[in-house]
This record gives C-alpha cells, structure tokens and sequence, in this order.
C-alpha cells in the first residue's frame, strides 16, 4: 500500500514541475517522506543537467520593473525561458524569474552572459538557475536582459494565455510630455512588433536589400521601366511603415501614425524594446 495520497502527489507536482511518474517514484523511494523525495528530484535533476543541454527552451516568461534614477527612470525587462508551460506557471520558476530581474537591476547587467555571473546571496545567478532547474527537471534559460532610460518609461506586459505568466515585455521611454500616452504606445509595440524607432536606425545595406528586392519584384511582375524609380521608393516606404515604429499606423486610430500621435501630444519617444518569448 502506497504511503502517501493523491494529494501529496500533486504538492509536490506544484511545488517542483516534475512530472506524475517522478513524483510518484520519488515519493515511493522517500517512503511518502515529501522533503526527502523533494531532495531525490533535485538531486536527480542536478545529475539530469548535462542530458537537458540540448532540448530546447521556448516556453516561458517576462518581468520588468521600473525604478527613479537620478535624471528620470530606467526600464529593466529579463526574459526566462522554460521546456513547457506547466513549469512556466509554476511557483518555483515565478519566483527564479524574479530572482533574475532583482539581479539584472542590482547589477547593471547588460547581457545574460554577465548577468548570470552576477552574485546571489554568494552564489553566481547561473547556479541558482542550475539549482532551480534541478528542482523542476526541465531545462531553465536566461536568455537576455535589456535596460532602457528615459524622463519617464513605460512597461506593458501582455498575457497571450490567461492562465500563464506574460510572455510579451515592452519597455518605452519617452520625454516628459511623452509620458501621456506612452502606454498607448506600448501596447502598441506589443500588437505591432516595429523593428526601428526611426528609419534612421535602419542599416544602409538593409536598406539597400529592400530596394534591390523592390527592384527584381518589379522587373519580374513587367513593370514599365520608367515606373521603376517610383516603385521602388513606394515599397521602400511600405518597408519602413511595417518595420519603424513612428511610422507605423497606430492602432487605436490607423488614421494616425505613431508619429503623429506623438507630435499632437508635443512628446518623443526616445528608445523602446520588445521582447516576446520564444521570439
């Protein structure tokens, strides 16, 4: 007979992410003990490490926090990636992310390289990750951070399932008379996803990619020679309107570019980034 309950099942379940059959035999092999057989799955998962290198982690989750400097605010957004969505919700990895974005705040991290060798109560991040992901027996990535400033910033973080954590992060920072309708405007990159803030940003040899593939296009479909020119500018442009955002089409009123938006409001928008899980 079976010295521990369906509920002490899905206790565990909850607390670690393991999956039924670990538990079940980890339970059995504690003698229903839970702290004990908490400590099999871990230990099991520590040994399991080298084996989850190669899967792939694209489920997950964003968190961001934004915080007064000196001089206005500063945005940090950290993204963390997990096997499944079952450990994506669980409470264990919530909490690593959160972990993961104190440190990325404290320690000025501009990269996950240099994030994950940043200390935790004595610890490198990337061994508290390695600890977590033994607990949870899935593979756990801190796969980048990024930090934007600003007069004001502004976070969006959208849930693209209600029963899951946000896994779209935006960060928007913007003057001070920007700040009216910076979160309209960070919705609006979470929706619309722009590349560039300002086609300025565009590399010349992208630029250059666009109008020699604008050109081909043309010639395949018997464009009139001297239609070309024209042509190819308007879909140039049509480049530049999908991918920067002040020139995209807002989207609570396509009437108005973001740019528009902007100036009737006598703000800027001064940086933004966009992070979407898996993406």
């Amino acid at each position: 007979m079976a010295n521990y309950s369906l509920a002490d099942i899905k206790a565990l379940r909850e607390k670690t992410g393991a999956g039924m059959l670990d538990v079940k035999k980890a339970l059995e092999e504690a003698e229903g003990d839970a702290d004990k057989a908490l400590e099999i799955i871990r230990v099991k998962g520590l040994k399991g490490v080298g084996k989850r290198e190669g899967r792939s982690a694209s489920d997950g989750l964003v968190a961001a926090n934004v915080a007064a400097d000196g001089q206005g605010q500063t945005g940090v957004l950290v993204e963390v990636n997990s096997e499944t969505d079952f450990v994506a919700k669980n409470t264990t990895f919530i909490g690593l992310a959160d972990k993961v974005l104190a440190a990325a705040v404290a320690s000025g991290a501009a990269d996950a390289e240099a994030l994950l060798a940043s200390d935790v109560d004595g610890s490198s991040l990337q061994s508290v990750v390695d600890e977590t992901a033994a607990t949870l027996g899935e593979k756990v990535v801190v796969r980048r951070v990024a930090r934007v400033a600003g007069e004001h910033v502004e976070v969006y973080l959208h849930k693209v399932n209600k029963d899951l954590p946000p896994q779209v992060g935006v960060l928007v920072a913007t003057d001070a008379a920007g700040a009216a309708v910076a979160r309209d405007i960070a919705t609006h990159i979470a929706a619309y996803s722009p590349t560039f803030l300002t086609r300025d940003e565009v590399a010349e040899e992208t630029v250059a990619s666009e109008r020699h593939i604008a050109e081909e296009t043309a010639r395949n479909e018997g464009k009139p020679e001297a239609a070309l020119p024209k042509i190819i500018e308007g879909r140039l442009n049509g480049y530049f309107k999908e991918n920067v955002l002040l020139e995209q089409a807002f989207a609570k009123d396509p009437k108005k570019t973001v740019g528009q938006v902007l100036t009737e409001a006598g703000g800027t928008v001064t940086a933004f980034v966009r992070f979407r899980v898996g993406a």
